[in-house]
C-alpha cells in the first residue's frame, strides 16, 4: 500500500486519538473512588450485621427489665393487699400468716431491685454498644455518598473527555484514504496500529530495528507504506528515524 508522507504522519494523530479515547473510557467505566465504595459496602454489610446482633441484647435487656418491672409491680401490689388485710384481722394465727408472707414478698422485691440494677446497667452498656454501631455506619454512609459522587462526577468528566475524543478521532480518520485507515484499523484491533520510528525504534513495541529490518525499510519509496518486522503496525517514518 501506498499513502503520502503527510497521510502516513497523520496516522499518529489517529493514534493518539485511540489512545485518548480507550483512557476516557477506561476511566468512564473504572472510577478511581469504585474500589474503595465496594470495599464500604461491605464494610456497611458487616457492621449492620453488628449492630443487627447488638439491637438484638438491647431488646433482650429491655425485655428483662419489663418482666422484672411487671414482677415487682405484682409484689407491691400483694404486700399492699396483705398490709390491708393485717390491719383488719384479729386472727393472731392470720396475722402471723400475712407477716410471714410481707417478710417473703419484701425479700422477693429486694432480690428483684437487684437484679433490676443488673439489667439496667446492662441495658444502659448495650444501648451504648447501639449507638457506637450506628454512629459507624453512618460515618461509612457518609464516606460511601460522597465517594459515589465524586465517582458520578468522574464519569461525567470522562464521557465528556470520552466524546471529544471519539469527535476528533472521527475527523481525523475522514480526513485520511480510506484503504489507509481500513489498514490501520485492523492492525490496531490487535495491538498498536501505528507508531513513529525513532532513531530505529519503533513507538509501538519499543523495539529497535535489526539492521537487516532497517535496510529494508531505508529501501522503501517515501510513500510506500512499511510495518514493524515485531508487532506489525505502520512505521512512520520521518527526520528522526536514523534511516
Amino acid at each position: 500500500m501506498k499513502a503520502s508522507f503527510t497521510d502516513q504522519r497523520r496516522l499518529l494523530d489517529l493514534a493518539d486519538a485511540d489512545i485518548a479515547v480507550r483512557r476516557a473510557d477506561h476511566a468512564r467505566q473504572n472510577p478511581a473512588q469504585a474500589a474503595r465504595v465496594k470495599e464500604l459496602l461491605a464494610e456497611r454489610a458487616t457492621h449492620s450485621a453488628e449492630l443487627t446482633r447488638r439491637l438484638g441484647e438491647r431488646d433482650d435487656a429491655k425485655a428483662e427489665l419489663a418482666r422484672i418491672q411487671s414482677d415487682v409491680a405484682v409484689v407491691d401490689a400483694r404486700t399492699a393487699r396483705d398490709n390491708d388485710l393485717l390491719a383488719a384481722t384479729s386472727s393472731v394465727k392470720d396475722a402471723q400468716g400475712l407477716e410471714h408472707e410481707i417478710a417473703s414478698l419484701v425479700r422477693r422485691k429486694s432480690d428483684l431491685e437487684d437484679g433490676e440494677l443488673e439489667v439496667m446497667e446492662r441495658l444502659e452498656a448495650a444501648e451504648a454498644a447501639v449507638a457506637e454501631q450506628e454512629a459507624l455506619i453512618a460515618s461509612v454512609n457518609e464516606e460511601g455518598a460522597r465517594l459515589s459522587a465524586e465517582a458520578k462526577a468522574t464519569v461525567a468528566e470522562a464521557t465528556t473527555r470520552l466524546e471529544a475524543a471519539t469527535r476528533d478521532r472521527a475527523a481525523i480518520a475522514a480526513s485520511l484514504p480510506a484503504d489507509l485507515v481500513g489498514m490501520y484499523d485492523s492492525l490496531a484491533a490487535r495491538g498498536n496500529g501505528a507508531g513513529h520510528l525513532q532513531r530505529r525504534t519503533c513507538g509501538g513495541c519499543h523495539m529497535v530495528l535489526s539492521g537487516t529490518d532497517l535496510n529494508v525499510v531505508r529501501a522503501a519509496a517515501e510513500e510506500d507504506v512499511v510495518t514493524c518486522p515485531e508487532c506489525g503496525c505502520i512505521l512512520v517514518r520521518d527526520e528522526d528515524s536514523g534511516l
